[in-house]
């Protein structure tokens, strides 16, 4: 197998960051330069763009014309559907649950598809490199990949964040209201009278500020925690497919062929782990918003509960 080949595959089945200079950029690059009117238009937000069609493309294609018997592609979309909003529901209860299941949905959804699109063969692997002349490609060590994973870039992790922070602040105002929220965040708990209503008046009151920052600081927490492991991950997986180099089993001819069996061998592991950890983050990152949506509406929610099921034993 001659050295050109062997490259050719290195870069397009080994990992989807081997090419990438030191590793996955902490910063997103623009595909057109910084200046100009396309300058917004990074390799993450491409990305992004990418796996929104990508995701609304099975879809419609799906539905379109939904059948009684449904075929392959729309009996995954139903299931998909279906089972997570049977999820979201034991935990909020019919009520919320509509109000919070499309947010909740696109971002499992989302998250997950985007995780696993930035380990496809190809992504961060090509690109332009300032070194060659405007308009020429580069496979080799590049320094602007046209594809970056797009959750690996913290713009669009804390982008989700605050969108989901919105969604829950309105969720709560119009199931408990502003006063409700104030008395749930700083209001005295367990009924006690006298003096020591009034002073465990004084601590939940003060407690409360300290939950008024956690409820601020969310967004920050669930933000970094999407980007950390997904940034993590695609840095293990270069790592791993630099280790032969690292190791000195690079050259030419038979030892250009070992380095690419070492690139594919030391990686896969790490890639089932990867498709693992793709998955869970997308559930993490929307069941912690179940969570937060739960705790500031379970006292209105948690009567209705308790109405309904005093009205199933009645029946």
């Amino acid at each position: 197998m001659s050295r050109s080949l062997v490259t050719l595959f290195t870069l397009f089945f080994a990992s989807p960051t081997f090419a990438a200079e030191g590793g996955v950029p902490l910063d997103a690059k623009p595909l057109f330069g910084d200046e100009g009117f396309l300058s917004f238009l990074t390799n993450s937000v491409f990305v992004a763009g990418l796996v929104t069609l990508l995701i609304l493309w099975f879809v419609r294609g799906s539905m379109k014309n939904p059948q009684l018997i449904p075929g392959k592609r729309q009996n995954a979309v139903e299931f998909i559907i279906e089972f997570l909003y049977g999820q979201v529901e034991k935990i909020l209860g019919p009520k919320v649950t509509k109000q919070a299941f499309p947010l909740l949905a696109t971002l499992f959804i989302f998250i997950t598809v985007a995780n696993w699109f930035g380990l496809l063969p190809g992504v961060g692997t090509f690109g332009f490199d300032p070194h060659l002349h405007s308009g020429e490609w580069s496979s080799g060590h590049i320094a602007t990949p046209i594809l970056r994973p797009a959750t690996a870039d913290m713009n669009l992790t804390l982008g989700m964040a605050l969108a989901s922070f919105l969604v829950w602040f309105t969720i709560t105002i119009r199931e408990i209201g502003f006063g409700g929220f104030l008395m749930h965040t700083f209001g005295p708990k367990g009924g006690l009278k006298g003096a020591m209503g009034v002073a465990l008046a004084v601590i939940f009151f003060l407690v409360g500020w300290i939950e008024v920052v956690s409820i601020l600081v969310r967004p920050l927490t669930l933000s970094l925690r999407l980007y950390g492991n997904i940034f993590a991950g695609e840095n293990l997986l270069h790592s791993m497919g630099n280790l032969g180099s690292v190791l000195g089993i690079k050259g030419s001819g038979l030892l250009n062929f070992v380095n690419f069996v070492t690139v594919v061998l030391f990686q896969l592991p790490f890639y089932f782990m990867e498709l693992l950890v793709g998955v869970l983050q997308g559930m993490v990152f929307a069941m912690l918003n179940v969570v937060f949506i739960k705790l500031s509406t379970t006292h209105d929610e948690g009567h209705g509960d308790h109405g309904d099921e005093a009205h199933s034993h009645a029946h």
